[in-house]
């Protein structure tokens, strides 16, 4: 269904990862895709499409994906949601610990979120948008888990199914860490020490 996350390269290179998941070819290549499928299906939404990227684990997925995108005139909102925190591996389920955007009512909103693991953030933003007047919301997440909480969550859009491994890279973090790289790997356990 998803793009293969094969062909590594050098720069999918880290001493503290200990596999890496997704390769930084295979998520441009797959973040390209989504920009282009998401900007067609949006086409009529010029001026009215609000992307709100759910920061800060989706802060290189959404750089990446709002260039990619064809719109030229959009909004972009930031809000923030805690689902983890410090050096947990496990959600703690989701808090809004920032303000949410405002002005959405009759606009199209795209939710662009780093992982669909519990479904609590998107179900806690979906519900909020929607009471804001939103004339749609939909979702976009980089990785789903293969989870039954995540699989049963709506999301129009994935980028990738992974197994349900604690990740890191591309935005995603362990207490603060690695959210640089450029690929999604898991740990060595001598790095979650």
């Amino acid at each position: 269904m998803h793009d293969s996350p094969a062909n590594h390269t050098n720069e999918d290179r880290h001493e503290d990862v200990e596999r890496v998941l997704v390769s930084s070819a295979a998520i441009a290549r797959r973040v390209a895709e989504l920009a282009q499928r998401i900007g067609d299906d949006y086409a009529h939404a010029d001026g009215r499409l609000t992307v709100v990227p759910v920061m800060t684990g989706s802060l290189l997925f959404a750089a990446d994906f709002v260039r990619a995108l064809p719109q030229r005139r959009l909004r972009l909102q930031l809000t923030t949601v805690s689902s983890y925190g410090g050096k947990n591996t496990a959600t703690r389920g989701s808090t809004l610990t920032g303000s949410l955007p405002k002005h959405l009512e009759g606009h199209h909103v795209l939710i662009l979120d780093d992982i669909l693991d519990s479904g609590g953030t998107l179900r806690l933003l979906r519900s909020e948008f929607e009471a804001r007047g939103a004339a749609s919301v939909r979702a976009c997440v980089l990785l789903r888990k293969k989870i039954p909480s995540a699989m049963s969550t709506p999301c129009e859009y994935v980028g990738f199914d992974i197994d349900d491994e604690f990740v890191v890279g591309y935005g995603l973090d362990y207490d603060d860490l690695y959210r640089n790289l450029p690929f999604v790997g898991t740990l060595r356990p001598e790095a979650r020490g």
